[in-house]
């Protein structure tokens, strides 16, 4: 029996991780040459991948606490071992909290850094005081100092859309930021993460010469498992995991990848694995989706709001270079942020026409993606979907039964609860075909079912294509109209011509759905080996 190892879940302290002998992954080599890339860097990666660690290990690095690196790929490059002043400020408690709560926030941050360095009662601002501890840090240490902020967008996401909140909130953290470039000969090094890219609020409009690194392939695998090092520093882990849950080695190997894989930051990166989700599930013993615990994250379903964005095309986006440069106040869709967050991920780059092909990246965000949008997008309860019908529903799928997953569809549809406050919107968008395209897409796509919307063939677009281990399903819907008519259009246009030549036979439904009851109301099932 393999010994048990200790995970750092929930611990972003490289000092306390190293020095209680839990499971390091060594990126120091990288850590290193980030500290001397650049005076001023900007760094985005989804939240749990890791940034604090990072913003950790740096702080460590800068203080000079050689010990902690024996052993790791860092002793081989640093010579000098200089122990720099560190102001390592966390604004991640600032998070959801109004204007002066914020400007408070900040001063708390500051204060432990002034029983070090002392304070000057006239620095009456947060801005101030971050720049009097500057000052009186180089002149007591004759050294710059060495600046790291991270979660530096905490509080500026929940007021993106809020005018009145976001003009105080703009404010404040200009004046706050604005001292990191009064105070450039004094500082050594200055590191600032974040999830989001804003300009004119903050940061990118003060510091004009900060460098971003977000896409920068030197950069691409400082946070988060390349498959490198799940399968030589964490193979024992996997193995571990294997042997509880019954699993080969390469059984569980090809569940890890499926499951928290498919990160890249760049378009020349490794793919990431998500480093929260694969250290719960060797700790838990459990492939589960643990990066959405805590549900999808507020700002986000604001955002998706906002912008009214099809949530059914986010299978495959190409777009532009330009695409993730904007300015996240900016923004014409949510694009951008859904590729910061981790939503959306790069899964191809044409060089030459400088486009990316963007898609989500493993089953964990499908599924809770998909659990998260669907009260907000279909008015339907996630928990009711994920009750009796869900299984029932899969199952018969599974056995190839289309007419039971049909029935226990419409029975399901019937008698299901929808959020309150969503009447209004349903009666709707009931009459529109596209809020069944969004129902089923949100259903199958939590029942980790692989689906894709609208597909493009050589006879138009198919309303939906659903591929099931053992089979492929083609679905034409209609809600004004008969099954037979739908079933009929998936013949006339060839829709299901593209998938006959696989070895999997081939099912078209038609289906009709009712805009008052809002159930399938009738369908029509044809299986066929060749189509």
């Amino acid at each position: 029996m393999l010994m048990t190892r200790q995970y750092p879940i929930g611990i972003q302290t490289f000092s306390e991780i190293i020095r209680e002998g839990y499971v390091y992954v060594d990126k120091t080599d990288l850590v290193w040459q980030l500290a001397h890339y650049a005076k001023y860097i900007f760094l985005s990666r989804p939240r749990r991948f890791g940034k604090s660690l990072l913003s950790s290990t740096l702080e460590s690095y800068f203080k000079g606490e050689r010990e902690l690196f024996e052993g790791l790929k860092l002793m081989g490059l640093e010579q000098e071992w200089t122990a720099y002043p560190t102001l390592r400020l966390d604004l991640s408690s600032a998070r959801h909290m109004p204007p002066k709560d914020v400007r408070q926030e900040l001063e708390n941050i500051l204060a432990p850094y002034e029983r070090e360095y002392g304070e000057n009662p006239k620095e009456t601002t947060p801005g101030m005081r971050l720049g009097g501890l500057i000052d009186r840090a180089y002149e007591q240490t004759g050294r710059q100092v060495v600046v790291i902020i991270d979660e530096y967008d905490s509080p500026l996401l929940d007021v993106l859309h809020d005018d009145g909140r976001l003009a105080e909130m703009r404010e404040i953290m200009q004046e706050f930021y604005q001292r990191l470039k009064q105070r450039e000969a004094k500082i050594k090094f200055c590191f600032i993460t974040g999830i989001t890219k804003f300009s004119q609020l903050s940061i990118f409009s003060t510091i004009n010469n900060i460098v971003n690194v977000t896409m920068d392939t030197t950069f691409a695998a400082i946070c988060g498992i390349t498959e490198e090092e799940l399968t030589t520093v964490l193979r024992q882990d996997t193995e571990r995991l294997a042997s509880v849950n019954g699993k080969s080695y390469e059984e569980m190997h090809t569940m890890l990848k499926l499951r928290y894989d498919g990160y890249r930051f760049c378009e020349d990166s490794p793919e990431i694995y998500n480093p929260y989700s694969l250290l719960n599930a060797f700790l838990q013993r459990k492939v589960q989706n643990y990066w959405f615990s805590t549900g999808t994250p507020t700002f986000l379903i604001h955002q998706l709001q906002h912008y009214k964005t099809d949530i059914t095309s986010l299978e495959h986006l190409e777009v532009p270079s330009s695409a993730f440069d904007q300015p996240t106040e900016n923004m014409k869709d949510a694009l951008p942020l859904l590729y910061q967050s981790g939503y959306l991920t790069i899964k191809g780059y044409d060089r030459e026409g400088e486009i990316y092909t963007l898609s989500m990246p493993n089953l964990e965000v499908r599924i809770g993606y998909s659990k998260g949008l669907m009260p907000i997008y279909t008015g339907l309860d996630d928990a009711a979907v994920q009750s009796g019908f869900a299984l029932k529903f899969w199952r018969a799928l599974k056995q190839g039964d289309v007419e039971m997953a049909m029935r226990e569809m419409q029975a399901y549809m019937a008698g299901i609860p929808y959020v309150e406050g969503f009447k209004k919107k349903l009666e709707e968008a009931a009459t529109k075909e596209g809020f069944y395209e969004y129902t089923l897409y949100l259903i199958f796509s939590m029942l980790n079912v692989y689906v894709k919307t609208q597909v493009k063939c050589a006879g138009g677009r198919v309303d939906m294509v659903v591929w099931m281990p053992d089979t492929t399903y083609v679905f034409e819907m209609k809600v004004s109209g008969t099954a037979a008519e739908a079933l009929a259009q998936i013949d006339e246009k060839s829709y299901a011509l593209p998938y006959a030549a696989g070895d999997k036979p081939v099912v078209k439904v038609g289906v009709r759905f009712d805009a008052e009851t809002r159930v399938p109301q009738e369908w029509v099932v044809e299986t066929s080996q060749r189509v």
